[in-house]
């Protein structure tokens, strides 16, 4: 049984990340509250870095417990590209020119990676870091997710993030990896 709700406010533009975010941590007794834009991005290319200068930026201003979240697809043989740039390049080029790129290449070799920053005080933030390993499609499959889900297969499965159902994504992904070890570890400093 999950313990007695506890609110924690999500700075994100992205209604499919709160979602997601949401369904994943009631399992640990907390309730997401959405405010609508996360701080200035910090331009770096660490998803950590990025997630913690937008969770302080945003908490200086809300002043309310938070977290903030970013995340980059990084893939091998473009040498760790899109990384933290992803939304933007999936808002301009998009899952086709991603597998434009990789045509001509044997190593489809990927990886999500999370980071999913808390604040609840000034100047003070704890990041979880959430990774998955897999590869990218040949192909676009899927009608579920969103952004890069439909070419990325986690490793041990067939199947791309938007061929499985909610529930399965949310339960395997990179999304998921760093939220759970924020809950968990917002439960032990609850129950301490």
């Amino acid at each position: 049984m999950p313990p007695r709700s506890v609110e924690v406010w999500f700075a994100t533009s992205n209604s499919h990340k709160f979602r997601e975010a949401s369904e994943i941590v009631k399992e640990y007794g907390i309730t997401l509250r959405r405010l609508p834009a996360k701080g200035r991005e910090l331009q770096s290319d660490s998803v950590r870095e990025i997630a913690g200068s937008a969770a302080l930026e945003t908490f200086a201003s809300v002043r309310k417990p938070l977290i903030a979240e970013d995340t980059g697809l990084f893939i091998n043989a473009l040498n760790g590209f899109p990384g933290p740039y992803s939304s933007y390049v999936q808002e301009t080029v998009g899952n086709a020119a991603i597998l434009h790129l990789l045509e001509s290449t044997e190593d489809r070799g990927a990886e999500f990676v999370t980071a999913v920053a808390y604040c609840r005080e000034p100047s003070k933030v704890r990041v979880f870091v959430g990774r998955l390993k897999g590869r990218i499609s040949d192909a676009v499959r899927g009608a579920n997710g969103f952004g890069f889900d439909p070419i990325f297969i986690p490793a041990g499965s067939a199947r791309t993030l938007a061929e499985m159902t909610t529930h399965e994504k949310n339960h395997t992904s990179h999304r998921y990896l760093a939220l759970r070890a924020f809950g968990l570890w917002r439960n032990r400093v609850r129950a301490g």
